[in-house]
């Protein structure tokens, strides 16, 4: 996860470790927090893995002043973050949180990825609603073994039920939006390359037909 946020933030360009610390801590906050000597031995790694490379500030430095590190992403480190965007597989149990992180750089992959992890990502939002709605069902119908349950209980139990589908509605709903911004995107694009191409052919239709009155 912290590895796809701080490769995710060099996408945008080079950063100071320090401003790495607060967007993480803006991301994941406010109850958890990063420090700096969490980050660093983690942002040192990154280095070692020729994914992220930094560079010391040419300013001159006041006495007891700590160096100004500035970190930037790798070609490797591109690779690797393509990668962790395009993994849909590793943490499912909390992969909600990985997919939300990679809605806020969907800019950094193709069109066709983009709509691939929104389709995977509504996949595994109906796939807990379906889970959840079967399990109230048969909780309401009797069908499952809860008779060590009193009546309060089983309200309780459903209403937990219950309240987990609709958090996942709510999900669902939004990342379908996504798609939809996603597709009308497309199709302007789609729109303009054909418009653009319409406006060649057309110029190059009077330019031969200048030139053949000439």
């Amino acid at each position: 996860m912290y590895e796809l946020i701080i490769l995710s933030l060099l996408m945008r360009g080079p950063i100071h470790g320090y401003l790495i610390s607060k967007f993480i801590n803006d991301i994941i906050g406010p109850v958890a927090k990063v420090s700096h000597g969490w980050l660093y031995p983690r942002l040192a790694k990154l280095q070692e893995e020729d994914l992220i490379v930094a560079a010391v500030e040419a300013k001159e430095k006041q006495q007891g002043q700590r160096q100004l590190r500035t970190y930037e992403i790798t070609e490797a480190g591109r690779k690797r973050f393509h990668q962790l965007m395009m993994d849909t597989t590793s943490n499912p149990g909390e992969y909600p949180k990985y997919f939300w992180q990679k809605a806020c750089f969907f800019e950094y992959v193709h069109p066709s990825e983009r709509l691939h992890l929104i389709d995977h990502y509504l996949n595994y939002c109906q796939t807990h609603i379906l889970h959840l709605k079967a399990q109230a069902k048969n909780l309401v119908e009797g069908e499952m073994q809860y008779h060590v349950m009193n009546l309060t209980q089983l309200e309780a139990t459903l209403h937990v039920l219950r309240r987990s589908a609709s958090q996942w509605q709510v999900d669902l709903e939004y990342a379908n939006s996504l798609r939809e911004k996603e597709m009308a995107r497309a199709l302007s694009e789609t729109t303009s390359t054909s418009l653009h191409s319409d406006e060649k052919a057309a110029e190059a239709a009077f330019l031969n037909a200048h030139r053949y009155n000439t």
